[in-house]
């Protein structure tokens, strides 16, 4: 991503601050959860194209092995080794990976938890996170050939 794109994805991210969390939701000011976050800063930011994940349900991560939230990350961005602004960073919960946010910089993220909703967390002072990490992506688009 150039630096104008990564500025976008961040200055779009806070906007977001302070959403309700809500299950396959994704209503800034209303609610929102953590995949739809970024499908929807992604996009506004002009980033990427719209991305609709159909239904899934509120605790498959737990009860599956399938890689369904990491999939869709994949078809949309590389990994990277180390995050950038406006980066995904990913985290695995039960199973799978099933948790991302937003890199603001790094260790600091934008994300979406129930209970909460979107605010900004410090991954390495936050040990429910940081033991969970799985890695970060830059999200690309067509424009970057």
């Amino acid at each position: 991503m150039s630096a104008a794109a990564r500025e976008a994805v961040v200055q779009e991210a806070m906007t977001w601050l302070r959403t309700p969390y809500a299950h396959h939701s994704r209503v800034k000011g209303v609610g929102v959860d953590c995949g739809m976050l970024l499908a929807e800063v992604y996009e506004r930011a002009g980033v990427m194209p719209h991305c609709d994940p159909g239904e899934y349900p509120n605790d498959w991560h737990l009860h599956r092995s399938e890689e369904r939230y990491l999939g869709i990350v994949q078809e949309r961005s590389r990994p990277v080794e180390a995050p950038g602004p406006g980066d995904i960073v990913l985290f695995r919960w039960g199973r799978c990976i099933a948790h991302g946010g937003i890199v603001v910089q790094w260790p600091l993220i934008i994300h979406s938890t129930a209970g909460i909703g979107v605010t900004l967390a410090n991954v390495e002072m936050t040990e429910q996170l940081h033991t969970r990490l799985a890695g970060f992506f830059s999200p690309w688009s067509e424009h970057d050939g």
